[in-house]
């Protein structure tokens, strides 16, 4: 009975050691493989919303490059590609305040056209940099101009908005 619970052991042993301990098996991953902070990556990715409307994709074109944790991405894009290996896709929803933000009503500014260089020429669409009371300019985009006001919405276009991006890493550099 010795010999068979010592057989049944080492067959424990031997599968521990060929499914846990073997390179590339569960609980063994190498680490060097997989994108960590402050590695440079390139990634293809497409970004959509909610509805599946696609917002932005690099496919067709070079891939992202970025350095992880580099302040570079949007909080939640950055996270969801640590981890990730070389050739690996996965697809992330990413809510508003880890993406964008939220929409801030106190960012949209309603002012004279004469106020802002252009002004006579501003059409809904069109760029704008808004000057703060201290100094500080910001990029804002028209929204609406009417006789004598032209409104201005310095939210990012994507603030408020949850977005779910499908990535898959190219390289680890």
């Amino acid at each position: 009975m010795k010999g068979y619970t010592n057989g049944i052991l080492l067959l424990i042993a031997g599968i521990f050691a060929v499914f846990v301990l073997s390179p590339g098996c569960i609980g063994n991953e190498d680490a060097e493989d997989r994108a960590k902070s402050g590695d440079l990556v390139k990634v293809h990715y497409t970004g959509t919303f909610d509805n599946g409307t696609v917002f932005d994709s690099s496919m067709g074109g070079e891939p992202l490059e970025f350095t992880v944790g580099g302040g570079e991405m949007i909080p939640g894009f950055d996270a969801a590609v640590v981890g990730m290996r070389i050739g690996e896709t996965k697809t992330v929803r990413i809510p508003a305040d880890q993406a964008y933000g939220p929409y801030q009503e106190e960012l949209v500014f309603v002012t004279d056209p004469a106020g802002i260089t252009g002004g006579e020429n501003l059409t809904v669409g069109d760029q704008v940099a808004i000057t703060l009371a201290d100094g500080r300019a910001i990029p804002g985009r028209v929204t609406n101009i009417s006789p004598g006001e032209v409104t201005i919405d310095a939210n990012h276009p994507l603030a408020g908005e949850d977005l779910t991006f499908v990535i898959n890493l190219v390289e680890i550099g």
